[in-house]
C-alpha cells in the first residue's frame, strides 16, 4: 500500500517581506502544480518495494533406467563322435570267414545272373563302397556234370558274369579279379540237385585291404 504524502503549503502572509500585502494576487502556476505532483509520485515509487520474482522450478534431471540385458546362450548339443570302424583291422581270412561278400548261384548250365541273385550282389557293391581300398577276387565253380574242360570255361563266364554286374553298380574293375576252378573245387560234396545248385556259384575273396 503506498503511503499518503502530505505537503504543507507556506502562509502566503509569513512569505511576504517588509509588510506586504497577505492576500495573493495571482493564483498557483500550473507548473508548479506538476512539479509537485510528480515529486509526490516519485516518492511513492522509491517507497514502495518492487515485487519479489517467483523463483524458477528446478527441472527435474531424467533418470535412465538401466536396460536388462539377456545373456541368451544358444544351445548346441555336442555331436556324437561316430563309432571307429575296426572292421578292415582283422586279417584277410577273418574278414572271408565272416563273409561280408556273398556269393551268388545259378542255373544249370546258365551263366546269367539270376533276378533272385540281384540283391546279393547290390549289397556286395554297398559294402565295397564303404571299404574302397579293399580289392577282391571273384571265383566261377561248377558242379560235377560235364568235362573239366568244359566247366572251366563256364566257370569263367559265371565270373565274369558278376564282375560285370558289379561294375555296372560303380565297382571299379580294376579291383576285381577273376579265375576259374571249374568243377575241381566243389563246395558241397554230393550227387544230387541240392549239392549241384550250392557248387553252381560266384564265390567272393578279399585279397586286399
Amino acid at each position: 500500500m503506498n503511503p499518503t504524502v502530505h505537503l504543507t503549503i507556506p502562509n502566503p502572509k509569513k512569505l511576504l517581506p517588509y509588510g506586504g500585502s497577505t492576500e495573493m494576487k495571482k493564483p498557483a502556476s500550473p507548473l508548479l502544480a506538476l512539479v509537485v505532483t510528480g515529486v509526490a509520485l516519485f516518492a511513492a515509487c522509491k517507497s514502495s518495494p518492487p515485487p519479489k520474482a517467483p523463483e524458477p522450478t528446478p527441472t527435474p534431471v531424467p533418470v535412465s533406467t538401466p536396460t536388462e540385458v539377456k545373456n541368451e546362450q544358444t544351445f548346441q548339443p555336442t555331436p556324437t563322435p561316430e563309432p571307429k570302424d575296426n572292421t578292415l583291422q582283422e586279417g584277410l581270412d577273418a574278414l572271408n570267414r565272416k563273409g561280408y561278400l556273398k556269393d551268388v548261384f545259378f542255373d544249370f548250365d546258365k551263366a546269367e545272373v539270376r533276378a533272385d541273385q540281384r540283391d546279393a550282389l547290390a549289397g556286395d557293391a554297398d559294402w565295397l563302397k564303404r571299404y574302397p581300398t579293399v580289392k577282391f577276387r571273384i571265383e566261377g565253380h561248377c558242379d560235377e556234370r560235364g568235362t573239366s574242360q568244359y566247366n572251366l570255361a563256364l566257370g569263367d563266364k559265371r565270373a565274369n558274369s558278376a564282375k560285370d554286374y558289379l561294375v555296372s553298380l560303380g565297382i571299379e574293375a580294376s579291383r576285381v579279379e577273376t579265375v576259374s576252378y571249374g568243377k575241381e573245387r566243389p563246395f558241397a560234396p554230393g550227387h544230387d540237385e541240392s549239392a549241384w545248385a550250392q557248387n553252381r556259384r560266384a564265390h567272393f575273396v578279399i585279397t586286399a585291404k
